[in-house]
């Protein structure tokens, strides 16, 4: 499997099957994919619709939480199982364009899995009221300043990267928000790509500017202490067994 999106969703009635029909369009015929629902909690009928989808559609899969833990919680889950060697997460609010995941799938296909990069997206012309907004601006000029991730937008849904490279960052909640620095920590590259960004289709936002502000100072002090704890070896050489030598890095190529 080249692709697996990975879509965390929670009381997301009515706008599940307008989004997979749009990865559907923008995916079909281009990239061997699979799609992940995460239900994390919902009390509407996000579940029932997800499941009348996956009843004719092969490339579905659902995987729901018992109660909600969170957005970072049912990304992770989403990605343990996922089936592919690259992941784009995008929001489960439609108001990301899955017609963009072609162009970030491009530019990963220039790269190698592991090369280490995270392709996020920009939301250049954001399509949410002046509050969030203007929020958002504040927490991204914050994060960049403290974690120097160099990162106009962490909190864009829309991101690719290999799935192994996310298995390598350290777990906690609300990572998600801060996957650039995580990966820049792990010696990899952050690649800012402008996305389309649009109103939400039905349904209400899950955050609000208030709630977020806590917690956002909490973690942002954890991974700046993450930061200054990192380590990343570098390996002199690789010593083989007598009689064995360790294969070139141009030996290792011609192999593949």
């Amino acid at each position: 499997m080249d692709l697996s999106v990975v879509i965390p969703v929670k009381n997301e009635a009515g706008n599940i099957a307008p989004l997979f029909e749009e990865i559907r369009a923008a995916l079909e015929g281009v990239i061997d994919y699979e799609v992940l629902f995460i239900d994390d909690g919902s009390k509407d009928d996000t579940t029932a619709e997800v499941l009348a989808l996956a009843a004719a559609q092969p490339r579905l899969r659902l995987l729901r939480h018992d109660e909600s833990y969170g957005q970072s919680a049912a990304i992770r889950t989403g990605i343990t199982a996922a089936s592919g060697v690259w992941i784009a997460t995008l929001d489960g609010d439609g108001q990301n364009d899955p017609a963009d995941i072609p162009d970030l799938w491009r530019i990963g296909c220039a790269t190698s899995p592991s090369e280490r990069v995270l392709i996020a997206g920009y939301r250049e012309q954001r399509q949410d009221n002046w509050s969030k907004r203007l929020a958002s601006r504040i927490a991204n000029a914050t994060r960049r300043r403290l974690l120097g991730d160099n990162t106009r937008d962490t909190g864009c849904g829309l991101k690719l990267f290999a799935r192994s490279l996310f298995l390598e960052l350290p777990y906690f909640d609300h990572m998600h928000r801060f996957l650039p620095a995580l990966v820049l920590r792990e010696g990899g590259n952050v690649l800012s790509v402008r996305v389309n960004h649009r109103p939400r289709r039905s349904g209400v936002s899950k955050y609000g500017v208030l709630d977020r502000l806590g917690v956002g100072i909490i973690d942002l002090l954890g991974v700046m202490w993450l930061q200054r704890r990192a380590t990343r070896p570098h390996i002199l050489d690789e010593r083989a067994s007598e009689g064995r030598k360790a294969p070139s890095c141009r030996e290792v190529s011609a192999s593949r």
